[in-house]
């Protein structure tokens, strides 16, 4: 009797069954333990800032040292991710006129389009008065701290990091306010990818977000030190748009009414921000 071992030999319904039962099993034992793991970090971790943080504290025996740690961590570790990890979930994922922050809250509008190469715009912008920011790194960042503090000028100061199409600014511009070191006018720029269209089918080179910092202060949602803009952020735009025409580099300026719709509301640091929703797009001379 000769056994055929070249013959297919097939497997039962109930063997694959199991298989696929076995291996949900085992990646539900992972997602507990990863959960399980997780939330006894967040225990012990929680029981270590009350015992070394917010006891001294509340005990006001050295309350200044446990008291900036406290706010370090919470402002730049905790309250982030928690903001991440709801952005993820309830903010959608697709244009809707509105920078990002690093957090995925959404930032200041999307108010101005160029039609453009990179040198045009940096030509225009530099001819214009503006000057190209430094870019964010913890040299820079401790630089523009020491300049809030002492009031000193720091006229490349960098911005901090928007996000459109799931990526920072490509180019960042600003003017310092002369005797002011923390008011600056400045503006974002995002390079659009290749065959993407604005809401209605108009195509066009970069999106801009342009807002005007009236001061430094702390972010409503995260705590941290940051800039806080003024309200009309219409008036900066408009005034960006004016700047680059004063260039020469200018062809046309089209100005598309009621884009979006006008609203009222905040931005990634808690600042009211109020627009009539009017795109301008500017055409620069090649």
């Amino acid at each position: 009797m000769t056994q055929d071992y070249g013959a297919p030999v097939e497997s039962s319904p109930d063997h694959g069954r199991f298989a696929r039962l076995t291996r949900r099993s085992a990646a539900t034992v992972v997602w507990l333990a990863k959960r399980v793991g997780l939330l006894v970090l967040v225990i012990l971790v929680g029981r270590g800032i009350y015992e070394f943080l917010i006891v001294p504290i509340l005990d006001d025996s050295d309350p200044v040292v446990p008291f900036l740690v406290l706010w370090v961590l919470m402002a730049y570790v905790f309250l982030p991710r928690i903001q991440r990890m709801l952005t993820k979930i309830y903010v959608p994922d697709y244009f809707i006129g509105r920078a990002r922050t690093s957090e995925g809250i959404l930032g200041d509008p999307v108010n101005l389009a160029v039609n453009g190469t990179e040198a045009d715009l940096v030509a225009a912008m530099t001819e214009g008065g503006w000057t190209r920011a430094d870019d964010l790194t913890f040299r820079t960042g401790w630089h523009i701290a020491v300049a809030a503090v002492l009031r000193r000028r720091y006229p490349t100061a960098p911005v901090s990091p928007l996000f459109v199409f799931s990526r920072r600014q490509d180019l960042a511009f600003e003017q310092e306010v002369e005797g002011e070191p923390a008011h600056r006018h400045h503006v974002r720029f995002w390079e659009c990818p290749d065959g993407w269209y604005l809401p209605g089918g108009l195509r066009v080179g970069w999106v801009g977000a342009a807002t005007y910092d009236r001061k430094v202060g702390f972010s409503v949602f995260t705590l941290q030190i940051t800039h806080k803009i003024g309200e009309n952020v219409d008036l900066e735009r408009d005034y960006v748009v004016r700047s680059m025409e004063a260039s020469g580099r200018v062809e046309s300026v089209r100005l598309m009414e009621d884009y979006f719709s006008g609203y009222r509301a905040r931005n990634g640091g808690g600042d009211a921000i109020t627009t009539d929703g009017d795109l301008p797009v500017v055409q620069l001379a090649g």
